[in-house]
């Protein structure tokens, strides 16, 4: 499986941002994705989930503002990401569970500045 992150870019605080991860290879509609970030210094951290049934579940910071969403006719996870906030600037990764391997996207940059 290979995975595609794109989407991300410099917006100002309470912008918005849709972020995708296309994925290639092999289909990932029934296998659970995710989406991590990482800031500079910091550890990469888990911003939302979904399993392969559907359940999604986000890191408090983002609750009310991050929406994880499928498209499973475009093998295609998005991130709409709303009420940006300059704590939310970092490094976005996307991953796909299948069995026991674990996929990542190469990384996109959101960076929310004034």
């Amino acid at each position: 499986v290979q995975l595609q992150a794109s989407g991300g870019g410099l917006v100002q605080p309470g912008g918005s941002l849709r972020l995708s991860c296309a994925a290639s290879g092999r289909r990932i509609n029934a296998n659970p994705v995710g989406w991590y970030r990482q800031a500079p210094g910091q550890e990469r951290e888990l911003v939302a989930a979904a399993t392969g049934g559907g359940s999604t579940t986000y890191a408090d910071s983002v609750k009310g503002r991050f929406t994880l969403s499928r498209d499973h006719a475009k093998n295609t996870v998005y991130l709409q990401m709303n009420s940006l906030k300059h704590e939310d600037t970092a490094v976005y990764y996307c991953n796909a569970v299948k069995g026991t391997a674990v996929y990542w996207g190469q990384g996109t940059q959101v960076t929310v500045s004034s």
